[in-house]
């Protein structure tokens, strides 16, 4: 096997360093797990691997306000300081820690790098360090401190007209649709559980955007424990008919791991069936796609889910055995897998189902005339 100039990979060593704290949910050492299975896996033969950079502050600012970046920079010795607070900065979901701010900036590098690489001819480009969608210009919010998917989707705007940016995440986009509300030039979707049981309480079907960006918002919410038969209606039913009709020139999309049961924190019931009926979605467009990784708290689902995600990318038929020096470097983590693929689709209640196509349906009458569907 050997590497391909059609398909990139951003390396994760860097990101080893950094850390949320021992009872944060966000655990970075998922990163390195994932990536050592898809080597072990012989996936990283097929890439070309790519060393990310930080970002600079030009290309953060195109979305992030000076101020916020200055607290930033500060908050980065480790050492919290009372003035964090007005930036959503502190104890609980958005700690100061040591290099708090160079590993963000290093994770908007990584995603800018996967936008020049599919700029500069490859087909496909995977930063499973990115897809930090939630912060804001002026704060840090849900586990995010800078909005990786929005600075490199701004770097993308500079060589192309449109970008279409689909959020598979538990939780809704909302950092990137705040960026995008008010223009045409971005279509960003976004399945989610409903924002009346999980965070960010954002992402309802009536959110469509404003003035030149009126239908080109779109969110579909599911209700709790959604499984994957509601998930790939929602996929042929909205999101695929939108993004054909909208013909980008680049697909960025997020490719969470927090939909796929288990995880601790969201209450979906999605399996790498459905996980994997989306991203073979994405790539059956034949567009320029940069793809970034986002949520995912049970470690083992995100390793198995962006090992997948990957050998989807290359046209690789990859088995279901875990590899034995995988789960000997995993057992030190606590985590150990006994499959590469779930074995069976999961089926949602009644409710769940008429609740998404009813969304569905809505989103047809709001939005399917702008393009003409």
């Amino acid at each position: 096997m050997s590497a391909s100039n059609a398909a990139a990979l951003i390396r994760v060593e860097k990101f080893r360093k950094y850390d949320y704290g021992p009872t944060h949910p966000m655990k970075m050492y998922r990163l390195e797990l994932t990536f050592t299975l898809m080597r072990h896996l012989g996936l990283t033969d097929l890439v070309k691997l790519v060393e990310p950079q930080p970002a600079s502050d030009d290309d953060v600012l195109t979305f992030h306000t000076p101020d916020y970046l200055e607290v930033l920079k500060s908050a980065d010795s480790g050492l919290f300081f009372p003035s964090a607070y007005r930036y959503g900065l502190g104890p609980g979901d958005n700690p100061v820690f040591a290099g708090v701010y160079e590993g963000s900036m290093l994770a908007c590098g990584a995603s800018i790098a996967a936008a020049k690489c599919v700029l500069e001819g490859a087909e496909v480009a995977f930063n499973i360090a990115g897809g930090l969608h939630h912060a804001m210009p002026n704060r840090a919010s849900g586990f995010c401190y800078l909005n990786d998917p929005v600075v490199a989707i701004n770097y993308l705007l500079k060589h192309v007209e449109k970008v279409a940016y689909v959020d598979i995440d538990a939780h809704h986009g909302d950092g990137v649709q705040f960026a995008f509300y008010r223009t045409s030039r971005v279509l960003t979707i976004s399945t989610h559980e409903d924002g009346r049981f999980l965070f960010p309480g954002t992402g309802f079907v009536d959110e469509i955007g404003e003035g030149e960006g009126k239908g080109y918002s779109i969110n579909i919410p599911f209700l709790p424990h959604a499984g994957d038969d509601a998930f790939v209606m929602a996929l042929d039913e909205v999101v695929m008919p939108l993004l054909n009709a909208y013909n980008p020139d680049v697909l960025v999309t997020q490719l969470g791991a927090d939909t796929l049961a288990g995880d601790p924190i969201t209450h979906w019931r999605l399996t790498t069936h459905g996980f994997c009926a989306a991203v073979e979605r994405f790539k059956g467009m034949r567009k320029p796609w940069v793809a970034l990784g986002g949520g995912g708290y049970n470690v083992g689902n995100v390793c198995r889910a962006w090992t997948l995600a990957l050998a989807i990318m290359v046209n690789a038929n990859v088995g279901d055995e875990i590899p034995t020096q995988w789960n000997e470097l995993a057992r030190h983590y606590g985590i150990k897998l006994t499959s590469l693929r779930d074995k069976h689709p999961s089926t949602s209640q009644s409710i769940v189902i008429e609740a998404v196509r009813a969304a569905c349906e809505q989103i047809k009458k709001l939005v399917f005339p702008i393009y003409g569907l």
